[in-house]
């Protein structure tokens, strides 16, 4: 085996793992488009299974724009579900510095006493 017929199979792994990375994501957007019926779904699988890749050429130029849309629409609500959890998570904990602030401000405004005040205050700094 010479260098050339090396780079040649490489070449041809390459193309193989391109190909089933497409009709594995053709098949994950098949299944996950809710717009699709089953019967259609079903048509796509039987399609993509007896005649690949001139399936995978339809369907990249048919629904290609709507599979990019899908998977953007998917990971801007992953996202924005994680953000909450995130938010969810963390809570409302403050520094003492801003926790002795607020009460600062309650105590001007005369909302609380100076009692009440270095309570709060007290509870700030101690943890």
């Amino acid at each position: 085996m010479n260098i050339w017929e090396f780079f040649l199979w490489i070449f041809w792994v390459y193309i193989l793992i391109a190909c089933i990375w497409i009709f594995i994501t053709i098949i994950i957007d098949v299944f996950r488009d809710p717009d699709l019926n089953g019967w259609g779904k079903a048509l796509w699988v039987i399609f993509l299974v007896f005649l690949p890749f001139l399936a995978a050429l339809i369907y990249l130029i048919a629904r290609g724009k709507g599979m990019a849309q899908r998977e953007m629409a998917r990971r801007g609500q992953a996202q924005s579900e994680a953000d909450s959890y995130i938010r969810s998570v963390a809570g409302t904990a403050t520094s003492p510095t801003a926790q002795i602030e607020s009460a600062k401000q309650l105590l001007d405004a005369g909302t609380i006493t100076q009692a009440e005040f270095d309570s709060l205050k007290a509870k700030a700094l101690a943890g």
